[in-house]
């Protein structure tokens, strides 16, 4: 028998994980980020930038999640990286870099709350939020491209962070 949402026997769990998008603007990928966000057991996720379509072309791939899900919308994810890490999050910025490491070698900490930021679909995480990060990680990638979907990419880092600190 198939299962589903109304026989799984998942255990409900909340990780100590903040999930920062960084100018992210499509609107399915935004109602794709709240499903992630949910799934994975985030504690907030945070959009920044000018113009967060949070309607209903995002509800139409949120699923109700947004409903469920803590959010925040903020004008600077720079502003907001400064901020967690002044808090003591330790700040990981998911973008390929010449220094980044790939994730299926990092060992994530499990001592502090996580902040992973996820940039802009076109331009990625800011050289200026990638210098306040404690670390910058990366998906190998094997085919020709050198990205991948920002949510794709999200929810490989969230799958990667929630089993290492299970």
């Amino acid at each position: 028998m198939q299962l589903n949402h109304y026989n799984t026997n998942f255990t409900k769990r909340q990780f100590p994980i903040t999930l920062i998008c960084d100018n992210i603007t499509n609107a399915p990928n935004l109602g794709s980020l709240f499903r992630i966000a949910d799934a994975f057991g985030i504690s907030e996720l945070i959009f920044c930038g000018e113009h967060i379509p949070l309607g209903r072309k995002m509800t139409k791939t949120s699923r109700a999640t947004e409903k469920v899900v803590n959010y925040e919308v903020e004008t600077s994810a720079l502003d907001v990286v400064a901020k967690l890490k002044s808090k003591n999050y330790h700040i990981i910025s998911l973008e390929i870099t010449s220094h980044s490491k790939p994730i299926h070698k990092f060992k994530i900490p499990k001592n502090k709350p996580i902040a992973l930021v996820v940039g802009d679909e076109n331009f990625g995480v800011s050289d200026d939020t990638l210098k306040l990060s404690g670390d910058v990680i990366h998906i190998d990638m094997f085919g020709q491209n050198s990205s991948m979907n920002v949510v794709q990419a999200a929810n490989i880092a969230l799958y990667e962070i929630t089993k290492q600190l299970l």
